[in-house]
């Protein structure tokens, strides 16, 4: 059966406009969907449909990979409500069809991966498929022994446990600097797990997911991944599990 999605959706999946703008065509009467004028709530098959906007085909993107270093204080949507800044500031209208796989909070920075590949997408982010998210970590203070094991036998947070290992520690007299890794991303996690042995944090930038990297990219920066790069890192992707 073949799958069903709304026409407002698909519209603003190709990269034409955003959501709110496609439903806002919809009504005015500007789309049509196999040479007649879309009414209502349409579903469409994006597979077989043809949709056309004031006489022009909107054809999908090709699939694809952006990597994006996410500056502090920077909301990680296409876009915010409250008129902050956010990633769809930093990425041209040609990529409006890519979406952030998973999200950094506010004061985080680093790495994050956005791609319109659904699959890619899925794989990369959910935790039966145990991808790596890497981070360094700045947290106040000393951690001793009794901190780090707790740590690494797991600290309950919201109620689920979350086991993370740390790969290298330098401490100085008032903070320590680490290499924390996780192969789940929740919610400001990072930040409760150390909160909760009594060191917060004070800075944090992720610097791994999954199989990609940071590198280089500065702050603000994106780089959008060859076709070459993006078959031969969906390849690793959709591999892993199977």
């Amino acid at each position: 059966m073949a799958s069903m999605i709304r026409l407002h959706k698909v519209i603003a999946g190709r990269g034409y406009c955003s959501l709110r703008k496609a439903e806002r065509l919809i009504l005015q009467g500007k789309v049509k969907v196999n040479g007649e004028v879309a009414q209502g709530v349409c579903l469409v098959d994006p597979e077989r449909d043809l949709i056309e906007i004031q006489g022009r085909e909107i054809k999908p993107q090709p699939l694809g990979v952006i990597l994006f270093h996410k500056p502090k204080k920077v909301v990680s949507t296409m876009s915010d409500p409250e008129g902050r800044r956010c990633i769809g500031d930093y990425i041209t209208k040609r990529y409006r069809g890519y979406k952030p796989v998973g999200r950094l909070d506010w004061d985080t920075t680093g790495l994050m991966v956005l791609t319109n590949d659904g699959k890619l997408a899925y794989r990369l982010s959910h935790p039966r498929f145990g991808f790596e998210r890497v981070y360094d970590v700045k947290v106040k203070g000393r951690l001793n022994e009794k901190q780090l094991r707790a740590i690494e036998r797991g600290i309950k947070i919201d109620g689920r446990r979350v086991v993370g290992e740390i790969d290298s520690l330098r401490e100085d007299e008032c903070s320590s600097r680490l290499r924390f890794v996780l192969r789940e991303g929740r919610n400001r996690v990072v930040r409760k797990v150390f909160q909760r042995v009594g060191t917060p944090v004070q800075k944090l930038k992720r610097i791994r997911f999954g199989p990609f990297s940071l590198g280089r990219l500065k702050s603000g920066e994106i780089r959008k991944l060859s076709h070459k790069e993006y078959l031969r890192y969906k390849s690793i992707i959709m591999g892993k599990g199977q």
